[in-house]
Order: structure tokens, then C-alpha cells, then sequence
């Protein structure tokens, strides 16, 4: 069933572009259209279907917040859009009007409203053909991805790539075409520059990296299951031992007291984790502390100390965390610091 949200957003796409007091381009020539829609997305080549380029137009309206921006893009007419590789960026691309196929990797499907939209990889090279199309796009930024993604993983940072296609009946795909019809009607109601709170704002990113990454399928989709213990029915003792380290992680480790708390014996309980986990309870503690680290350090206020908020989590060794946090999310905590302020300052 349609959410009045999205139902909203389909209703009024028909009559009038969306989030019309953000717009970034309007015109009808095709150079302007691909120079400055590239600045603000990625350079890309733009070419009609038809050689003179009859019936031409691009639209372009653009809420930015921080790690993510809402966009509405239409184009009239039929064009070719070859952007190769994304590089910086995820795009969610819901289609409200108009028609598209869309090539991402090896992978060739179309688009149309209410049946199926598109999640494009980074790091796979995309192809598009839009006809008198406009869709309400998703940007968002890699870094924040991939290392959530290491966070519910257990691996090192990597690239992540999500399955292209995504289906708007399936749950899923409803559940993420609701939030995005919202997220656009909450910058429409906002206006520029649409400021939102810190707290606003993180429950946003949550959400969307939610519906990313527990909702679409990638890459990383199999890890995330097996390291939260989803893959199969996770034995109780298990699941104890793993709420308890969760619960306990500023702690110092004792095994004694884990195999207490979950009621088998040590040996059990390390070849229980290497099983159903596929680490072992260090190493889970550490990538419960470094999860920890990163989400305290994304949400940081100013004049925060990483060695308090290490300490807190139950690190002991500064030069080891710094190692174990960089090799995992590929920065350094300091980086991931400065990377947060310079967005408070931005936004």
C-alpha cells in the first residue's frame, strides 16, 4: 500500500517539479546542462537522443545536508547519460514520471514509477538512458557507507556494491521510497538552507544507512548477518555471551565471566564465536569498541577528547587503537573528528 507520503510526491510531480526553492540548474542546452549538473554530481557525458536536441530541458533542484543531499532531476526528452564510474557517492534514484533503463556494471534493467527504481554503486560503471524522466535521487557519501558497513560487518572498510535494481512493491523498496518522499518534504518544509538539528540530523543518517544496508542487498550483505548472528538461529548461550560483551565493552575481558554469563564453558563458548560469528571474542570485543568509537566520534561536539571517549569504550592502548581504527575505517579517529567538524561549520 502507498504511503500518503509518496503518494503526495507522486501526485504533485505530475503538475510541478519538487523541492522547486533548491534549484541548482534550469535550461535547455545540452553543455550548460551536463557542465553544471557535473559540478554538483559528477562530470559525465549528456547527449539527446535526437541530434539537434528538440524538446531538451534539465532541471535540477538540490537540498544538501550533512553526508547525504536530497535532489529532484528531470530531463525532457530522451538523453544518454555515461557518468562511467561514481567514485564519491550512492545514488538512489526513485523515478516520478517518465520512463529510464538504467546499465550499472553488468547489470541492464528499467525504471519506471511505482514498479522499479535504482541504486548505484561508486564503484561500478553506469550507464543511462532517461526518456522525459525526472526522479527523486539520493545522494550519499561512500565513506559513510563503507564504513558503517565495516562497523556491522567485522571487515576492514572496503567498497561496498549494492544489487542495482531495486523493487518499489517489495517492503524494502516501500519502506525507502516513504523515507525519501518524506526527507523531501521536510526539506520543501524546512526551505533553504534547510538546516536541520544534530540530533535531526543523525536520526536521518541512521535511518537512511538503515535502509541501506539491512534493506537492499550487497556485497557485504551475508557478513553483516553472520557477524549480528542472523544467518541461523543464534544458540541462546551465544546470544548471551554477545549482549554481555556488547553491554560490558568498557571492560576489561574476562572469559571466565563471559562463559559464566552464557552459561557453556570456555572452549564452547570460542568455537561457538568462530562458528556462528566468524571471529573470535577479541576480536568481536574490538569491533564492538571500534563500532562505538566511530559512531561517538561521527556524532562529536566540539572540544571533545578521542583519548576520553577511547578510555570510556574500554581501550587502553592509544597507538593500538589508532592502528586497529585505521586499518578498519581507513582514517584515523582525528580524521574522522576533523571530517565532523568541518561539516558542522558547512552546514
Amino acid at each position: 500500500m502507498m504511503s500518503a507520503a509518496v503518494q503526495q510526491m507522486s501526485t504533485r510531480s505530475s503538475r510541478a517539479e519538487r523541492l522547486a526553492a533548491f534549484t541548482r540548474v534550469t535550461t535547455n542546452d545540452v553543455d550548460e546542462a551536463a557542465e553544471q549538473i557535473g559540478r554538483i554530481f559528477c562530470p559525465h557525458d549528456l547527449k539527446p537522443a535526437q541530434a539537434r536536441a528538440s524538446g531538451f530541458s534539465a532541471r535540477h533542484n538540490c537540498a544538501g545536508f550533512d553526508g547525504f543531499s536530497i535532489n529532484y532531476v528531470a530531463y525532457g526528452g530522451t538523453v544518454s547519460i555515461d557518468p562511467g564510474c561514481l567514485d564519491r557517492f550512492f545514488l538512489v534514484q526513485i523515478p516520478l514520471t517518465g520512463t529510464a533503463h538504467i546499465s550499472a556494471g553488468a547489470t541492464g534493467f528499467d525504471v519506471a514509477p511505482g514498479s522499479t527504481a535504482s541504486l548505484l554503486s561508486p564503484t561500478l560503471p553506469t550507464r543511462m538512458m532517461w526518456r522525459d524522466c525526472a526522479q527523486a535521487i539520493l545522494l550519499v557519501d561512500r565513506r559513510m557507507v563503507e564504513q558503517r558497513a565495516a562497523a556491522l560487518s567485522g571487515r576492514v572498510a572496503g567498497a561496498v556494491e549494492f544489487a542495482p535494481a531495486i523493487d518499489l512493491n517489495a517492503p524494502s523498496g516501500r519502506q525507502l521510497q516513504t523515507s525519501l518522499a518524506e526527507l523531501v518534504m521536510l526539506a520543501e518544509r524546512l526551505g533553504p538552507p534547510g538546516r536541520l538539528s544534530p540530533a535531526a540530523m543523525a536520526g536521518w543518517r541512521e535511518t537512511l544507512l538503515e535502509h541501506l544496508l539491512n534493506g537492499q542487498r550487497h556485497g557485504l550483505s551475508d557478513a553483516i548477518r553472520i557477524f549480528s548472528g542472523q544467518a541461523e538461529r543464534l544458540p541462546r548461550a551465544l546470544r548471551v555471551a554477545r549482549d554481555h560483551l556488547a553491554d560490558n565493552a568498557g571492560e576489561a575481558l574476562d572469559l571466565a565471566q563471559l562463559a559464566a554469563a552464557s552459561g557453556i564453558g570456555i572452549r564452547a563458548l570460542q568455537l561457538g564465536f568462530r562458528r556462528h560469528f566468524g571471529v573470535s571474542i577479541s576480536e568481536m570485543l574490538l569491533d564492538i569498541r571500534l563500532a562505538g568509537l566511530h559512531a561517538r566520534l561521527a556524532l562529536a561536539s566540539p572540544g571533545v577528547s578521542i583519548t576520553d571517549i577511547a578510555f570510556d569504550l574500554g581501550f587502553t592502548h592509544l597507538g593500538r587503537m589508532s592502528g586497529a581504527y585505521r586499518q578498519k575505517f581507513g582514517e584515523t579517529p582525528s580524521a574522522t573528528l576533523r571530517r565532523r567538524m568541518s561539516s558542522r561549520l558547512l552546514s
